[in-house]
């Protein structure tokens, strides 16, 4: 039986922007590895597979094309825009998703903004691996780790955008990826950042919900802030607004369905 998958720009307002996930609702479960085989296919930065609970809620998992990971923003932003676009979840309820990280649910907001509820994730402050320092090209003025990422503060939004990284030494650096950040020169914007993930088969991440659990928490403290807009500075880049509530995380942001298809031997 075909079954149907869809491609979602997720922190993007229009198509080709954001990053893009594929989301798969199955109709029963299906074994792990068919779920790595069809994101491998699909070749995006994640492919999440949802299936439905008796009480309406679903399970969730996240597949890069190398990895499951533990934690995906876009990715489950992308999940609660199809749920709500085909309706399995009826306009104005509440995505509730059961992960590895615990229950995430996703909400509607004004002007076709969806908001998620993520646990915070703090960086505590480190020694940076000198490896991953001269990978990334960077001049650190804050180094910081939570049990996935690096986070490197630089000076300028100017040494973010410039950031040439080797993504053959940072294959080898043992974290899930390398977050880099400064405050932003736009007014629109508190901060900008850039994610690589090269370990997990993402050289760079076009944008990274899941990093603003970190990126949020931090910002607020630096800037006194209890609301933040930030902007990924990838090629595709996305604009994504933060609220951080002391152990967990708002991180809002847009979503626009480029295609579907289906997947003819499923």
């Amino acid at each position: 039986m075909a079954l149907r998958i869809f491609q979602v720009d997720a922190f993007a307002d229009r198509p080709f922007a954001g990053n893009p996930a594929a989301v798969c609702v199955l109709p029963q479960a299906r074994d792990e590895r068919w779920m790595r085989d069809v994101a491998r296919e699909m070749n995006l930065s994640e492919t999440a597979f949802l299936l439905r609970r008796d009480d309406g809620s679903f399970d969730l998992r996240w597949f890069t094309p190398a990895v499951e990971v533990d934690l995906c923003g876009h990715a489950t932003l992308a999940s609660a825009h199809v749920l709500w676009q085909e309706g399995h979840v009826s306009p104005g309820e509440q995505a509730r998703f059961h992960t590895r990280s615990g229950l995430l649910t996703a909400g509607q907001l004004d002007g076709g903004w969806i908001e998620l509820d993520f646990p915070a994730e703090r960086a505590e402050p480190c020694e940076s691996p000198a490896a991953l320092i001269e990978a990334l090209g960077a001049t650190p003025v804050f180094v910081g780790k939570n049990r996935w990422d690096y986070m490197i503060e630089v000076a300028s939004e100017a040494e973010v955008l410039g950031l040439q990284p080797d993504f053959v030494v940072l294959r080898a650096i043992e974290a899930r990826g390398a977050l880099v950040t400064a405050r932003s020169d736009a007014p629109a914007f508190d901060y900008v950042c850039r994610f690589f993930a090269p370990a997990a088969g993402v050289d760079e991440d076009p944008v990274t919900g899941s990093a603003q659990c970190l990126l949020g928490p931090y910002w607020q403290e630096r800037l006194g802030k209890d609301e933040l807009v930030g902007y990924q500075a990838s090629a595709r880049g996305g604009v994504l607004r933060v609220r951080p509530r002391g152990e967990r995380v708002l991180i809002a942001g847009q979503a626009v369905t480029v295609l579907h298809a289906e997947l003819v031997d499923a």
